[in-house]
């Protein structure tokens, strides 16, 4: 009995101080040296202290921010540890129900504006959690930011421009900007928020 444990011990320790331990080690070590922004959770900081990830969507609702992509997750918005979608097909009354509110919250939020709305501003993505509008959802939002700010509309679109990141490889997705790092600059900007 001992010479069929004691070897199946043995390798059950090897096999455990590899793959649990070791391994495990390696890729952290590698990637806090090759990718240290994105291995720390890709933190957005303001005044030295982490305003939020640039990987999750956070929840902005005043008037004098950029609101990102309605969030599916529950049992809170843009909870990191429950990302997935609503899984509501287009025909699913509740989807439309859902799209009809977000309608009319941004049209009361900027009454004057007529343009079509984006509509990544009115559907969440596919985990919840979108970081990222697109540039024609960020315009969209540029007239009411720059008048609760009390700035001009001009300088606020400047900023989603400066924020601008392109397709990847030149090809994948569209331009979009992060609506956390967007928000850090207009405070940067104009700190006061009416």
């Amino acid at each position: 009995m001992s010479s069929i444990l004691r070897p199946a011990l043995v390798v059950f320790g090897a096999l455990t101080l590899l793959c649990g331990v070791l391994y495990p080690a390696a890729v952290t070590a590698v990637g806090r040296a090759a990718f240290a922004h994105q291995a720390g959770g890709s933190l957005l900081h303001l005044d030295g202290k982490p305003a939020g990830s640039a990987l999750i969507g956070q929840p902005f609702t005043a008037p004098g921010y950029f609101w990102g992509r309605p969030s599916a997750t529950a049992p809170m918005a843009n909870n990191g540890a429950g990302s997935g979608g609503s899984n509501q097909g287009p025909t699913n009354p509740a989807l439309l129900d859902a799209v009809k509110a977000r309608l009319a919250a941004l049209r009361a939020a900027d009454p004057g504006n007529r343009a079509p709305v984006p509509v990544d501003l009115v559907t969440a993505s596919a985990s919840g959690l979108d970081p990222e509008i697109s540039l024609a959802a960020a315009y969209y939002q540029a007239r009411r930011v720059a008048a609760a700010r009390a700035l001009p509309e001009a300088q606020v679109r400047a900023l989603v421009e400066a924020g601008r990141k392109e397709p990847a490889f030149g090809i994948l997705g569209e331009p979009r900007v992060n609506v956390l790092a967007l928000n850090l600059a207009l405070d940067a900007a104009a700190p006061r928020v009416r």
